[in-house]
């Protein structure tokens, strides 16, 4: 028979690692910004701008975060919690399965750091702190730790353990500036959309268990169900994947050649 001990390790583990590829894939596409911003602009208003967003981010998820878990009931948070997870879940697992199938282009941040860094070029050089340079790396790492916030926040509070899921995004935001240092511009190497894929899944999965806990349901196995469920969608989402291939290969084959006009 399972037990809340047995249990409750392998939810810690799937809402660390859910936290943990949520976070650094945000965390990639802000570092992106703020290297073109450090390098086109001067890092000194780049880092204070940094520095303004992180701050920020840290006061919702200290203000946020107890107030949900000491005055919202649980079975509320957890409905709630649950379906905006599925929507927020189901949007990123779309555009990755469209990916992977070929049928949208993959995100490539070396082509987004050309583009911000031709932007910023444009801008007009300043004298002293640089306001532009402090804005885009405030607004870029705001805007993306933004989202991490929010996951942060209803995994944790969901879940009872913000502090874990906070730590995971600190790993997160750790390793994502670490590989930023060491590759520098070569952020392409980083597998972004199999990550994407995989917080997709991740997130489903985590909005699937808890909007139903919400409604008194109970899943056998209690945290245990979360891994079947990510198997779950994992196989829906590779079917997908497979058919939306083979659809895409019968339309090119069954599509007439152009023929050469003759004058």
């Amino acid at each position: 028979m399972l037990t809340a001990a047995t249990t409750a390790p392998t939810g810690a583990l799937v809402l660390v690692t859910a936290v943990f590829l949520a976070s650094a894939v945000e965390m990639v596409e802000a570092l992106t910004i703020v290297l073109a911003v450090g390098v086109t602009r001067g890092w000194r208003s780049a880092v204070e701008g940094v520095l303004v967003a992180l701050l920020a981010l840290a006061g919702l998820v200290a203000v946020l975060g107890p107030a949900l878990v000491h005055y919202v009931p649980l079975s509320a948070l957890r409905l709630v919690v649950g379906t905006l997870l599925l929507v927020f879940g189901l949007q990123w697992l779309r555009k990755a399965v469209l990916r992977a199938a070929g049928l949208k282009a993959k995100h490539d941040e070396d082509a987004i750091y050309a583009e911000h860094v031709a932007e910023l070029e444009a801008a007009p050089p300043a004298s002293g702190r640089d306001a532009t340079a402090f804005t885009v790396a405030f607004k870029g790492v705001f805007l993306e730790g933004l989202e991490v916030v929010v996951i942060v926040i209803t995994l944790g509070t969901t879940s009872h353990r913000l502090g874990l899921a906070a730590l995971a995004a600190g790993a997160a935001a750790f390793v994502v500036l670490i590989v930023g240092l060491l590759v520098h511009r070569q952020l392409s190497g980083v597998p972004e959309n199999a990550m994407k894929m995989g917080v997709g899944l991740m997130l489903v999965s985590f909005g699937t268990f808890w909007a139903t806990e919400g409604v008194h349901a109970h899943w056998p196995g209690s945290d245990l169900a979360i891994p079947v469920l990510v198997a779950f969608y994992g196989l829906v989402a590779w079917t997908l994947v497979a058919g939306l291939r083979h659809h895409a290969a019968q339309e090119s084959a069954a599509r007439p050649a152009v023929e050469p006009l003759h004058g």
